[in-house]
């Protein structure tokens, strides 16, 4: 295309400069804007709450803008420390970390109290790719163990903590950059099989019984409707009462009338079903599709090997947050406390995915400039 008789607009010449994808850009800002009006109304119209989350937002837009400034180049070569990093920080939580609602996974550095287990969500799959990144591929038996044991060394440790929805997120984005290098189909169904021997041996040793519980309220909420159940039943309850239009923003008798637990994080996709309906859920879906369709368009773009597999990883991973979340809200997963990306309340939660658009718009951009 000739840019001289087809002159791009003043802001789409300063994104360029500024390394930031419009199309992405656009889906990313689009949710965080639902986020504001849904969550007014989950919050119980608390400005303050609005506030933080708002505060929290501009927070992770800067890490964004950041990372997508650094060269892939860079980001390729500080992986392994990174990674290193993020393991020494997650023995220092199995040793000195702040313990909250029955689970030790945060670290009080004074200034900052975060969990070090969100960075795990981007070094994982950067590391693994860092790994296969100049060895042959498809991946060969012994570099598939080494992959393997990058993946299941953090996520032992977030087990530990225990939390069992990081470290579902954290096993994804190191799986799908083990599969994005190319993996044999015999391999993906031993895999399974795999699992399928493991499953009997994790339940009986490494699952806590509040874990089982979830699993058990899962098959069958109805049988504990006044302790476990509750969350999976009020939920249910919400969207059914939604219909085809909602019940009209501020408007919804479980969240405002506060039967629905945790409207403000976890559950927030049931307000969202409660007060605007079916249209309006589908509507969300349909701008997450088209997020994760940009991300995986960035990634088939990216003319590395290492490049490719950390962006289609991290988009991937992205996509599990969505269909964790929706599955659990709507009965269809076990509650296992994934939040809504962009969408529920949060913090460290919205600095890790947005950081992940930034190294997704870095990969992509950097590539755009290299190659014109």
């Amino acid at each position: 295309m000739n840019m001289n008789r087809n002159p791009s607009s003043p802001i789409a010449q300063l994104l360029r400069g500024l390394h930031l994808d419009l199309p992405l850009l656009a889906g990313l800002l689009a949710l965080m804007g639902i986020s504001m009006v849904v969550l007014w109304s989950a919050g119980g119209e608390s400005s303050a709450l609005l506030f933080r989350q708002g505060l929290r937002l501009a927070i992770a837009l800067a890490g964004m803008l950041f990372i997508a400034q650094v060269s892939p180049h860079y980001l390729r070569m500080w992986t392994p420390w990174v990674y290193l990093a993020g393991v020494v920080l997650l023995l220092l939580v199995l040793v000195t970390g702040d313990i909250g609602k029955g689970a030790q996974r945060w670290l009080d550095l004074g200034f900052v109290r975060f969990q070090p287990s969100e960075l795990m969500k981007l070094a994982v799959p950067m590391m693994v790719a860092w790994y296969l990144n100049d060895r042959p591929l498809p991946p060969r038996f012994a570099d598939l163990l080494v992959a393997g044991l990058i993946v299941a060394i953090p996520a032992a440790l977030i087990i530990e903590q225990p939390d069992l929805g990081t470290s579902l997120l954290v096993i994804s984005g190191g799986a799908f950059a083990i599969f994005l290098a190319g993996l044999r189909w015999r391999w993906i169904l031993g895999l399974f099989a795999m699992f399928a021997v493991a499953a009997p041996l994790a339940w009986h040793f490494m699952l806590h019984n509040y874990q089982k519980q979830r699993v058990l309220t899962f098959l069958n909420p109805e049988s504990d409707p006044l302790n476990t159940g509750y969350h999976i039943i009020q939920s249910k309850i919400a969207i059914g009462s939604g219909g085809l239009f909602g019940k009209g923003w501020l408007n919804g008798t479980q969240s405002q009338l506060e039967f629905l637990p945790e409207r403000h994080t976890d559950f927030i996709f049931a307000v969202i079903g409660e007060e605007f309906g079916l249209l309006g859920a589908a509507l969300v879906l349909a701008v997450y599709a088209y997020v994760i369709a940009r991300g995986l368009y960035m990634a088939l773009q990216a003319d590395k090997t290492y490049e490719r597999i950390v962006a289609g990883s991290l988009t991937l991973t992205f996509f599990v947050y969505v269909f964790v979340n929706v599955g659990m809200v709507t009965g269809l997963l076990p509650v296992v406390g994934v939040p809504l990306p962009l969408i529920s309340y949060g913090g460290t939660s919205m600095v890790t995915l947005l950081g992940g658009f930034g190294i997704l718009m870095s990969i992509h951009s950097h590539r755009r400039f290299v190659s014109h």
